[in-house]
């Protein structure tokens, strides 16, 4: 058993990867999770508008997405006492200049059996709330569902509790050294000491990789912006399936009543407690007002996040090459909340030693994929460099 300082393994960050790995590690090791705020998911996972879906993201995500669905629709006994899926539905929209996107979406996730193209009367039928003409075609994906990122954040904090595994909250590391096989984790308060680190420090994981003297993996922090406005009079959205753009320029999510809007923004942002921007949000509006029949009177919430990318979009897991015993649980972007029960055991298995299970492979996921060291993974280059720093 370990001390009130020494641990097997330190997780570094308490968003979803870092609840989620800690708390399928702590059954098998000793577990700390340490989190810079004073509160676990503070500036991404608390942030998030989250849907399961299955046909978004990169092919080694969509993977891990089908994994993960065992385990949303029947979670552990305990874990939660909320129902982690309410279904949905999802209508990706084309507008007559898109519609080669949409061929090229169609062929990317050809694989993707719960996916059917539909035309602009079945799109207008499914969404009334679309101004006639606006869409030519689209894709309709009903296998779709919203996710309580909530309960299951707070699912995993409790899973990790219950099996013995110690959280610290604002905690920042400032120093790591790697002394006689051991890793020595400096915070302002004190000094951790443990076998193996998990990096999951979301925006900042590259910081924490360079403290360790690790490869960098090229993150780089953007920002999304979000807000709430009421539904029209007399309608209730709650039926309604969740529309976005075939580019990916703008999102319309029914939510208890409301309906949150995005322009899906990604904007390269320094790592730190993002705000919505004036320019971000009036381009919201303007695209959503041309969209849809609506006219944004006012704004009831607004809001920014952080997602954090690689260069091609995967999520980057495993030990570094060139720091022993450092692992990296980073990188999962706009996918981490669907993605996070199949890569917190993926995460697991490696960081123990053991055999990842074959019900992730079978979802056609190849480990070199999602490798640290693959190819494609470069430094932030200077024009996203200058970008962040302004």
């Amino acid at each position: 058993m370990s001390g009130d300082t020494s641990y097997d393994i330190a997780v570094i960050g308490a968003g979803i990867a870092g609840a989620s790995i800690a708390a399928e590690l702590a059954p098998k090791a000793s577990v700390l999770l340490l989190e810079m705020e004073s509160q676990p998911g503070y500036h991404t996972t608390g942030r998030s508008a989250a849907a399961f879906i299955d046909t978004y993201g990169p092919a080694p995500v969509r993977a891990l997405t089908r994994a993960s669905e065992p385990f949303y629709c029947n979670p552990p006994t305990g874990f939660t006492e909320h129902q982690l899926l309410t279904p949905r539905g999802i209508l990706m929209v084309a507008r007559e200049d898109q519609l080669a996107l949409l061929e090229a979406e169609i062929i990317e996730l050809s694989d993707a059996p719960d996916l059917r193209q539909v035309n602009a009367a079945e799109i207008e039928a499914a969404m009334p709330l679309l101004r006639k003409g606006y869409a030519k075609a689209g894709l309709v994906n009903n296998d779709v569902s919203d996710i309580d990122v909530h309960a299951l954040h707070q699912g995993y904090l409790k899973m990790l509790r219950g099996s013995g595994g110690a959280i610290k909250l604002g905690t920042e590391v400032t120093a790591l050294e790697r002394k006689n096989g051991l890793w020595h984790i400096v915070t302002r308060d004190a000094v951790f000491t443990a076998s193996r680190i998990v990096n999951a420090a979301g925006a900042w994981a590259d910081d924490i990789g360079a403290l360790a003297g690790a490869s960098p993996i090229g993150l780089v922090p953007k920002r999304r912006t979000a807000m709430m406005i009421a539904a029209p009079a007399g309608m209730n959205p709650d039926p309604w399936p969740m529309v976005i753009d075939i580019a990916e320029e703008f999102y319309l999510k029914p939510d208890a009543g409301r309906l949150l809007i995005s322009p899906a923004d990604e904007t390269p942002a320094p790592a730190g407690d993002v705000q919505p921007e004036e320019l971000d949000i009036a381009i919201c509006i303007d695209r959503i007002e041309t969209a849809f029949d609506l006219s944004v009177r006012r704004i009831e919430n607004k809001w920014a996040g952080l997602r954090s990318f690689v260069a091609d979009k995967s999520p980057v897991c495993g030990f570094d090459d060139k720091a022993p015993d450092f692992f990296w649980l980073a990188g999962q972007g706009g996918y981490g909340i669907q993605s996070a029960p199949a890569l917190a055991k993926l995460a697991a298995s490696l960081v123990l030693g053991r055999d990842v299970p074959s019900y992730i492979l079978d979802e056609g996921l190849k480990l070199s994929d999602i490798a640290p060291g693959r190819p494609g993974l470069t430094p932030v280059n200077q024009s996203e460099k200058s970008e962040l720093t302004g």
